[in-house]
Parts: C-alpha cells; sequence; structure tokens
C-alpha cells in the first residue's frame, strides 16, 4: 500500500486534518478494514513551555522553509526573479523544452538517488507511514525524550462514515480531558461513567485521579479499540491508581448487557457499583445528530433516577455552523436541538429529581496541546434528589 486516499463521503476530525500528514502511522487494519492510526498527544505538565512540538491536535506550525535542490550538479539555485542566465542558454533551453505544436514542454528530471528527501508530503493527500513488526516505531524517540507521565497514545481512525466518527479524536474530548486535568479534586477516589467514549481518551484522563472509570460505548470493534487505548496508556492510569473497565452501554436499550457471553459485558458486580457509587458522569462531542442527542438524555435521565448518590454531568460540544437550503442561512441545528434539552431538564419536575444546568468558562488552562476555538463548550448538570 502506497498510499491512503479517503472517499468524499467520509468525515475527518478537524485534530487529524490539521496533523502534519508524516505524524499519520498506520499500524493496522481494525476487524471492519478500517486504517487505524497511532498518535502521540503531549501534556503541557510544565505551564512554562507550551510549545506543540509537533504534537498531533495542536495548531498548525510553521516550520523552516523548505531547502530546494541546487539547479544543476554542485551550482547554487539563483534567487526566484533573479534574470542570471545568458542568452545562450534560453535559446538552449527553449529549443529543447518545445513540443511539436509550438507548446512548451517541461522535461522533469528524475529524482537522483542523492537528492534530499522532501520535508513532507503535499497536504492535498495523505501519506501514512506503515509500520510492521520489524521497524522501529517513529514516535519512539519523541516519547524518550520525554517522560512517559507526559505523553498519550491514541489508536483512532482518520476518516470514518458518519457513524463511526467515535473512532476518531475529536477537539471536544481533548477539552474535557483539559477539565479534567484542571479539576483534579473533583474527581479524586470517584467513580465515573463516560458514555459514548469514543477512542476513550477522556476516561483515561479521569482514570489519572478517579478510582473507576467505566468507559462506555456501542460496537465490539471500538469497544476494543477502547481497551488497547488503556494498554497503551497504563503508566498514566496506574500512577493515580485509577481502573478503567470498557463496558457496552447502548443508549437504545432500557437496561445493561448482562450476558456473559456478550464482549465488554456487565457483571452483577459492576452494575452494582455503577449504582452505588457513580457521581460523575462524562459525554464529549456525542450531539451531532438529533437522534442520538434524544437516545443520549434520555439515557442520561434513566441513569440518574437509578443511582444512588447526587451527581454532576458534564458535557462538551462544539457548536458547528453549517448554511441549510431550508432556511437559506447559517444555522447550527444539532446545537440548538442540544441546548433545547438542557432546557428541557431545568424545567423537569418528576418530583424525584431536581436538575440545575450551568456552562463552564474555557477559560482554564491548556494542558493539551490542540486548537481551542470559540464555539467548543462545557455544560454542567447537577442532579439532586428532591428532598
Amino acid at each position: 500500500m502506497d498510499e491512503v486516499t479517503f472517499k468524499s463521503d467520509t468525515v475527518l476530525s478537524d485534530v487529524h486534518l490539521y496533523t502534519p500528514n508524516h505524524r499519520h502511522l498506520m499500524v493496522r487494519l481494525n476487524g471492519m478494514g478500517q486504517p487505524v492510526f497511532l498518535s502521540q498527544f503531549k501534556l503541557l505538565w510544565n505551564r512554562d513551555s507550551q510549545t506543540d512540538s509537533g504534537v498531533e491536535g495542536g495548531r498548525h506550525a510553521v516550520g523552516p522553509a523548505e531547502e530546494m535542490p541546487p539547479s544543476g550538479p554542485g551550482g547554487a539555485r539563483p534567487p526566484l526573479g533573479s534574470g542570471c542566465r545568458s542568452d545562450a542558454t534560453i535559446q538552449e533551453g527553449l529549443g529543447a523544452r518545445l513540443d511539436e505544436d509550438g507548446d512548451l514542454d517541461v522535461e522533469r528530471r528524475p529524482r537522483a538517488a542523492s537528492d534530499p528527501e522532501p520535508a513532507g508530503p503535499p497536504r492535498d493527500k495523505v501519506h501514512p507511514t506503515i509500520l510492521t513488526q520489524e521497524e522501529d516505531d517513529p514516535l519512539a524517540d519523541e516519547a524518550q525524550e520525554s517522560s512517559p507521565q507526559d505523553i498519550i497514545r491514541i489508536e483512532h481512525t482518520m476518516a470514518t462514515p458518519l457513524e463511526d466518527v467515535g473512532k476518531q479524536v475529536w477537539r471536544g474530548a481533548l477539552l474535557l480531558a483539559d477539565y479534567i486535568l484542571f479539576q483534579r479534586d473533583l474527581f479524586q477516589g470517584r467513580t465515573v461513567l463516560e458514555l459514548g467514549a469514543g477512542t476513550g481518551l477522556a476516561s483515561i484522563m479521569a482514570a489519572t485521579v478517579a478510582r473507576t472509570v467505566y468507559c462506555t460505548d456501542v460496537g465490539a470493534d471500538l469497544l476494543a479499540m477502547c481497551q488497547r487505548n488503556i494498554a497503551l496508556n497504563g503508566h498514566l492510569t496506574a500512577a493515580g491508581g485509577g481502573v478503567v473497565k470498557v463496558k457496552e452501554l447502548d443508549w437504545l436499550k432500557d437496561d445493561l448487557c448482562t450476558d456473559p457471553e456478550v464482549p465488554f459485558s456487565w457483571s452483577q458486580e459492576d452494575v452494582s457499583d455503577l449504582y452505588s457509587h457513580t457521581t460523575i458522569l462524562l459525554a464529549a462531542e456525542v450531539f451531532y445528530d438529533d437522534d442520538l442527542t434524544d437516545a443520549l438524555f434520555k439515557t442520561l435521565s434513566r441513569l440518574v433516577h437509578r443511582l444512588e448518590n447526587a451527581c454532576t454531568a458534564i458535557l462538551s460540544v462544539e457548536k458547528r455552523l453549517n448554511f441549510t437550503l431550508r432556511h437559506l442561512d447559517v444555522t447550527c441545528e444539532a446545537y440548538d436541538h442540544f441546548r433545547s434539552w438542557l432546557q428541557r431538564l431545568e424545567r423537569l419536575a418528576d418530583g424525584q429529581l431536581r436538575f440545575a444546568v450551568e456552562p463552564v468558562e474555557a477559560s482554564f488552562p491548556q494542558l493539551l496541546v490542540y486548537e481551542r476555538i470559540q464555539q467548543l463548550e462545557l455544560w454542567k448538570i447537577f442532579v439532586e434528589p428532591i428532598m
């Protein structure tokens, strides 16, 4: 496989879109035949040093200008626009470069073995580096330069149909992970449930301080990717003593799957622990489709009614603007639908629980390298029993 190109009907996260092409490291094909890539994200534990170091997800850094090869053996390339060539040389060149119709025919010199490699492939296509068991990991040198506690390694896909977007890394997950790192005391020793965890990045961050994190989603292939990412980052979770349990949680079903024959099903002990101890629920970038948003909030409501303790849900969303023919205007319908659910929860009066909603100011320190755009938002839902 020389190169990977993506179809026009796929969705590509901005986190991967703005990553330099040479950073795309393909490691395997998943069970559905999709290319899986390995990326590393650097934690800026030291706030005095915030260079992006080429880490995926950061603002695109401008590197040094690419050096052009010399115009001839041992010759220096003249500056652009300089008329340094003699008339004889020009005439000789023109004579050799006109085709039979008198049009300019440029003959391209084959690349010599001694020519320097270009700094990177063009931006119009993705040319991943394909790793094999015999090759060294190109990211290993960077990882060795930093402490293992500074590196998060995430397996993900890069362009998927809409139904598989959970296999990519999204800015909202990075924003939520930033908030977890900022509010470590809030998560210390807690039991946490993440809904629609995707690659598991936020769950991994929560497990650096939480006691138990239930990392949930649907689809055996996606959950297997979560499990691999947790194993890749065991150095982070082990330091805090947290445990991450990958489980299936289908928003379209009322009950948790407890069939031991089904991969990532729930044991009775896990179900009991979930309902007895969970106090924080998380969800990041799962509000892009109205039907899924409905299912998420119905699942959230169903779960909090079963929990024994008051809890807080922390939701990350990106306000995406789109031009629609129906409105002939720029709208953000998915975001508006999300906000309508927040208002509905605040007005809910079932006599059992009280819901209070408030936005979180996104002015907390940025400990992961990504573009924190204005459209990224965090919301908190406080859920308390009515006495």
